[in-house]
């Protein structure tokens, strides 16, 4: 429960998103700061203060606090009030007085957690701004992709290795997951979970079979070879009004080379890993991929039992048990896992056999997020309970359902019931998908 929490373990989780943070921004010069006005970035220092005030209003504010740390903070930061558009035209604070203001808020964050044990209601709160800045994190990741700007300057594997030295190749093959009646969604002794995964309900699940593995580079490169960007019968209505106005033919950061694929990696171009899974495809190319390859996206309920659930003895069927992750309770640790920007990048699907659910599925937490068949939409029962009301009640109905986590996603965020949600044209998160046989 939140609050067997301890203090001490909330400090430490507040004090690392925000040295995470500081690092994700800390390398860019003044000039790198000021983005193009898109719909898919927000300016550099508009995101950093919007982190700090997430604290300010969410938790500060309710541990007695009066004021903004910032003067007119609620004018500049506040995401609900400030349209993604107005944004670029804010008179924002300086970058100084930006991380002034980032460091004045984290300094009071942990004057509150010197003073006590704080209570459920309060740990709550700890965790959700923690959390919330984790989001940002790796939005200003995959930010730094969309901008070709160099790789984050984080030194995480202490060893010099690199995800290739990892190794891992395919990992072919389908699984067999046995139908049955499996509770989907979180359950209450989790010690935190978001709105929008309240609370486990019966669902109905026909036997099915799921590939062991995300779709690789190797694989969806065979689709854009055989002119599968191209050919209407392969898309959706909305798919080919997608690919037609943007006139994609390929992957976002994709390349030909005189001796094959490359792709760019932040500000470099590198030979595409062909085992590794392909990435940055949006729910469309998704769709269209699995019309080419006779096979279809597993809906979200597929997919957490794949992750979750466990066989019966005979293999029959599936038992009351579910696993918090695919390997069973226990938290991510770097032998089950590609996260927390270890490797800065994917690795190949075939590495991290540690990290297996059940029935066989490799990589269903982290490497990439996956997109899913469901629409985003509440629970049986979905109710406003948090404080951070606007999470999930707007974009319900607009988005799809990915699973799972990417390598730039923090530990600490992801768990089998963990719902992403992002409209189905977007490309820029570090998103790909795995198949189910028809």
């Amino acid at each position: 429960m939140p609050t067997a929490i301890s203090a001490s373990q909330l400090a430490r989780m507040v004090t690392d998103a925000h040295e995470r943070t500081i690092a994700l921004v800390h390398d860019l010069a003044d000039t790198q700061l000021v983005v193009p006005q898109t719909e898919i970035v927000n300016p550099f220092l508009w995101e950093l203060g919007h982190a700090a005030f997430f604290y300010d209003v969410f938790l500060l504010r309710t541990l007695g606090s009066t004021t903004f740390l910032l003067e007119g903070a609620e004018n500049f930061y506040d995401s609900f009030k400030v349209d993604h558009c107005d944004r670029w035209g804010l008179p924002l604070p300086s970058r100084k007085d930006t991380l002034d203001y980032k460091n004045k808020v984290h300094e009071s964050v942990l004057k509150h957690l010197d003073s006590g044990q704080p209570g459920a209601e309060e740990t709550y709160l700890y965790l959700l701004s923690v959390l919330h800045e984790d989001m940002h994190g790796e939005a200003f990741t995959y930010m730094r992709q969309t901008l070709e700007y160099p790789a984050p300057e984080l030194s995480l594997t202490g060893d010099g290795s690199s995800a290739r030295e990892l190794g891992g190749g395919p990992l072919p093959g389908d699984v067999e997951i046995p139908g049955g009646v499996f509770q989907l969604g979180a359950t209450p002794d989790l010690p935190f979970v978001f709105d929008n995964e309240k609370w486990a309900h019966p669902v109905h699940i026909a036997p099915f079979r799921i590939a062991r593995a995300p779709v690789t580079n190797r694989e969806f490169a065979e689709f854009v070879s055989d002119r599968g960007y191209l050919r209407r019968e392969l898309w959706s209505p909305q798919g080919w009004v997608w690919r037609t106005k943007t006139g994609a033919q390929q992957p976002a950061y994709w390349q030909r080379g005189q001796n094959g694929w490359l792709r760019r990696h932040f500000d470099r171009l590198v030979p595409l890993e062909a085992d590794a899974p392909v990435l940055h495809v949006n729910w469309y190319e998704a769709e269209a991929y699995c019309q080419w390859a006779g096979r279809r996206l597993p809906t979200e309920a597929e997919w957490e039992v794949a992750a979750g659930a466990e066989p019966t003895p005979n293999g029959t069927g599936i038992t009351g048990r579910k696993r918090r992750y695919p390997w069973g309770d226990e938290p991510p640790t770097p032998e089950r896992a590609n996260l927390d920007s270890r490797w800065l990048g994917c690795v190949d699907v075939g590495a991290y056999a540690a990290g297996d659910s059940a029935f066989g599925c490799r990589q269903m937490i982290g490497n990439i997020w996956e997109w899913t068949a469901s629409p985003f939409f509440p629970f049986p029962g979905f109710i406003v309970d948090s404080p951070y009301r606007e999470y999930s009640a707007p974009w319900f109905g607009y988005r799809k359902v990915l699973r799972g986590g990417a390598w730039a996603t923090r530990s600490r965020l992801v768990r089998n019931t963990f719902r992403n949600f992002f409209l189905p044209d977007r490309r820029d998160v570090f998103a790909g998908f795995r198949t189910c046989a028809l």
